[in-house]
C-alpha cells in the first residue's frame, strides 16, 4: 500500500511539474525574440516527463486481467 501512495505523490509531483513547464514555455514564447533552443528543450523535458507519468501509471495498475 505504502509503495502505491508513493507512486501517486511521485506523479503527482511529475504532473505539477509538467504542468509548470507549459507556463513557462508560454512565457518564454511571448517574449520577441525568444530563445527557441531553451524552448526545445523544455519540451523534451515535457516529454521526459511524460513518458515517467505514463510508466509510473502503468505500475499502478495490476497485471493480471481476469
Amino acid at each position: 500500500m505504502q509503495d502505491q501512495e508513493t507512486l501517486r505523490r511521485r506523479i503527482a509531483e511529475l504532473e505539477t511539474e509538467h504542468s509548470d513547464l507549459d507556463g513557462v514555455i508560454d512565457q518564454i514564447s511571448e517574449e520577441v525574440p525568444f530563445d527557441q533552443l531553451q524552448v526545445q528543450r523544455l519540451k523534451k523535458r515535457k516529454l521526459v516527463l511524460k513518458d515517467e507519468i505514463q510508466t509510473l501509471r502503468s505500475r499502478l495498475i495490476p497485471d493480471d486481467i481476469a
